[in-house]
């Protein structure tokens, strides 16, 4: 039986269509996430008052931070679901790095692995550096 970490159990088509899969799942459940929020927000805010744009009024914390948003999901708040999908949108590319490394790792390939850590590091710094916790 072939080992499930090694070069031989994977080859790099398989990888390719992993990698594939995964970018194509993540934007349509994503997608999907975004327009439950989408028409949960219609439903509970589609009769109100249009609100004036001429000054802009930042969100609160309850929409910035990942505690928050997770929290507003799960009470069904409709922005808190919006942001919930925006989330796993900005996470799909990441995942895909950490998937793109792996297969460099199976295939024992330094350069690849070194270039896919320092590209990974510069997304998770520069994605985490700005979320506020």
């Amino acid at each position: 039986m072939k080992k499930i970490l090694s070069e031989s159990f994977w080859a790099d088509q398989d990888i390719e269509q992993l990698i594939g899969k995964l970018l194509r799942y993540g934007v349509v459940t994503a997608s999907t996430i975004v327009l439950i929020g989408g028409i949960l927000l219609l439903i509970q805010h589609g009769q109100g008052q249009v609100p004036s744009y001429h000054r802009f009024a930042g969100e609160s914390d309850s929409y910035t931070t990942f505690k928050g948003i997770v929290s507003g999901a799960i009470s069904l708040q409709a922005k808190g679901i919006i942001q919930l999908g925006v989330i796993v949108l900005i996470a799909t590319p990441i995942m895909r790095i950490a998937f793109s490394l792996v297969g460099f790792i199976l295939e024992k390939d330094k350069m690849y692995i070194l270039i896919t850590l320092i590209v990974l590091c510069v997304m998770l710094f520069s994605t985490i550096g700005g979320l506020k916790i």
